[in-house]
């Protein structure tokens, strides 16, 4: 019999996921439906949302030829039947205090650091470049790790340096890179762009670098159908992109710099985010969301 969620120890909350102690060595980390925007968390969550990103980051953790937290199968024992398809059983770590970002096109908060000095975290990028540019090879782009409610800000590499050592951050830029590097081609193959994505790392009691958290995902990466995509122009994804654009229209009557809280999101709005989220983790995986454990309901 599968244990109650109330049986074990409630760590903390983000604004997506939920940390529980198991034991001295594991954590169960619960991953729920809500979305956050703008440093908010919305009232409206997205159907089945959870169950998506964990079998994404279960998909990729299997991929990729780096440790990871994973500390049992997605259908461990230990995790309660009411968190089934949404929950991971994960190994206690040391975390690191940054987001590591790799970047393969110029967008989002890059951008516009980029047209404000011709740099991304202090890294001189080419002249003449636009919304949705290719870099000529992916940077490194870490950022400070924010409480809920406040942005994360992109730090340069020699942040990491003074915070965590030299060959601790060089080892972290290594990870990174290659880490995105080998899932960009993976993504291109199913017909679809990775133009940037975090990671975040902690340490096992040997010292170790082990990937953790979320990877790969559509709450952490951006994904772009590589059939319509354009230089010079914001291209569609398939993450959470769909609601900003809908909370920043007049549709929504919001006002992000008015310090209120976004309005409930409409149905049109959830369902749509909804097929996005699922229609990412089937063509990048090349398997069926029907196929995934826990109940959908």
């Amino acid at each position: 019999m599968r244990p109650e969620l109330s049986a074990y120890s409630h760590l903390t909350a983000g604004k997506v996921r939920e940390i529980y102690e198991i034991d001295d060595d594991t954590l169960l980390m619960v991953v729920s439906d809500r979305i956050s925007a703008y440093d908010h968390i919305l009232d409206t969550p997205i159907p089945d949302k959870g169950r998506v990103l964990t079998a994404m980051s279960v998909f990729f953790f299997d991929e990729l030829d780096f440790p990871n937290h994973l500390a049992g199968p997605a259908d461990d024992e230990r995790i309660p039947a009411e968190s089934l398809g949404r929950a991971l059983v994960c190994k206690k770590l040391e975390m690191l205090p940054f987001e590591c970002v790799a970047r393969g096109y110029l967008t989002g908060s890059g951008l516009a650091e980029y047209r404000e000095s011709g740099t991304v975290c202090g890294i001189e990028l080419p002249e003449g470049l636009v919304e949705g540019s290719k870099l000529p090879e992916p940077i490194f782009t870490p950022a400070t790790k924010a409480e809920i409610g406040d942005h994360d800000e992109n730090v340069p590499f020699s942040r990491v340096v003074a915070s965590l050592g030299e060959h601790r951050a060089n080892e972290l830029r290594d990870a990174t890179l290659s880490i995105y590097s080998r899932a960009a081609e993976l993504a291109l193959e199913r017909g679809i762009i990775l133009a940037d994505t975090k990671f975040e790392f902690g340490l096992d009691a040997d010292g170790g670098l082990v990937l953790a958290d979320e990877v790969l995902t559509p709450d952490s990466s951006r994904y772009w159908p590589a059939d319509s995509y354009v230089e010079g122009q914001v291209n569609p994804s398939f993450d959470k992109q769909y609601v900003r654009n809908w909370l920043t229209s007049p549709k929504s009557g919001w006002d992000k710099n008015a310090g209120t809280p976004p309005p409930p999101l409409p149905g049109g709005v959830v369902e749509a985010t909804r097929e996005r989220y699922i229609e990412a983790y089937e063509r990048i995986s090349g398997r069926r969301f029907s196929d995934w454990i826990g109940d959908p309901a």
